[in-house]
């Protein structure tokens, strides 16, 4: 039988397409804050091609808060978000699959101005505490844990807290209005750079409390149903990440493109960078793992079920096991 050039063209293009197929980026589906310092990362990963290089495509939806992330991962409207390993342990405690991949151990720090006369938590009694995050922060937890052990002092009877927004927290700070503030890390590295006194920092507070080093507060989160039916897609973007984060660790040429976007220049733009870089996760999964168990009892204890349900203990499978393989 005779075939023409057009025909066997045809035929060969026809047998190529489902390799071309599977040569094609995975697309993931990342929902983050459309004003969080997640997006610091996202742009140099996706500037330099990191997810493309990785076998994946990054599809970056933008979300006004955390609990809307949080209600399109679950609903299935997103594939990964940025979330904390508390929230996760709870989620796999209810029944759902979530799972973390370390992202940033970067966390917040009670700042006090240059004058201030207060040196440690003893000193807080009476005073006006400025804190981001509502009364369940995480970091005020440990803090106010830390300042019952060591002191005997329980910071949210004894002091005047404000609950606010970061921005509006920074502000008043600036302006003398609170004694002190603990803010996100990320504003307390931008008042740092306006002359503030970090007194004591919430990781500070997790180690003397038991943790052997820095645990990762946020991760990448997503479920292990779409993990397992995406292996490829799962390992490309941990890979892109730590490109990316090697990337940010070690050139401040990269941290000049980021300005605009970072919203900072000169020193601020450089203690943002450099508490940026203190907060990349190096530790392996297994430590970071054990310590999140240990401050899981410490969190449970003053924060009760409002803040972890009724699990006695961190949910098996909270940090993705893909990682130890």
């Amino acid at each position: 039988m005779h075939f023409s050039r057009r025909q066997i063209l045809t035929f060969l293009a026809v047998l190529a397409m489902p390799a071309r197929r599977s040569l094609a980026a995975a697309k993931i589906r990342i929902g983050v804050l459309k004003f969080g310092t997640v997006s610091w990362e996202l742009d140099t990963l996706k500037h330099h091609g990191f997810d493309a290089a990785n076998g994946i495509e990054l599809d970056v939806v933008p979300f006004a808060g955390e609990d809307a992330t949080n209600v399109a991962m679950l609903a299935g409207e997103v594939d990964v978000i940025v979330s904390d390993w508390l929230w996760v342990s709870r989620q796999r405690s209810e029944g759902e699959d979530t799972t973390l991949v370390p992202y940033s151990t970067a966390v917040g720090a009670i700042m006090i101005a240059p004058s201030s006369p207060l040196q440690s938590l003893a000193d807080f009694r009476g005073k006006k505490i400025g804190v981001a995050g509502g009364p369940l922060d995480k970091s005020w937890l440990l803090i106010q844990a830390l300042a019952r052990r060591d002191h005997g002092l329980e910071l949210a009877q004894a002091n005047d807290v404000v609950f606010g927004a970061p921005p509006l927290l920074s502000e008043k700070a600036m302006q003398g209005e609170l004694d002190a503030v603990l803010n996100f890390w990320h504003f307390c590295a931008r008042l740092e750079a306006n002359g503030f006194r970090r007194l004591i920092g919430a990781q500070d507070a997790a180690v003397a409390l038991g943790a052997s080093g820095p645990v990762s507060a946020l991760g990448y989160v997503f479920s292990e149903q779409w993990a397992n039916r995406n292996p490829d897609a799962a390992a490309g973007l941990v890979k892109a990440s730590a490109q990316t984060k090697d990337l940010l660790a070690q050139s401040n040429d990269e941290w000049l493109r980021l300005a605009p976007l970072v919203r900072a220049e000169g020193k601020e733009l450089e203690t943002l960078r450099d508490r940026y870089r203190e907060g990349i996760p190096r530790r392996p999964i297994a430590h970071e793992e054990a310590d999140a168990g240990k401050l899981y009892h410490v969190l449970a204890d003053i924060g009760g079920e409002k803040l972890v349900g009724p699990a006695p203990e961190m949910a098996p499978g909270t940090f993705w096991s893909g990682l130890a393989k």
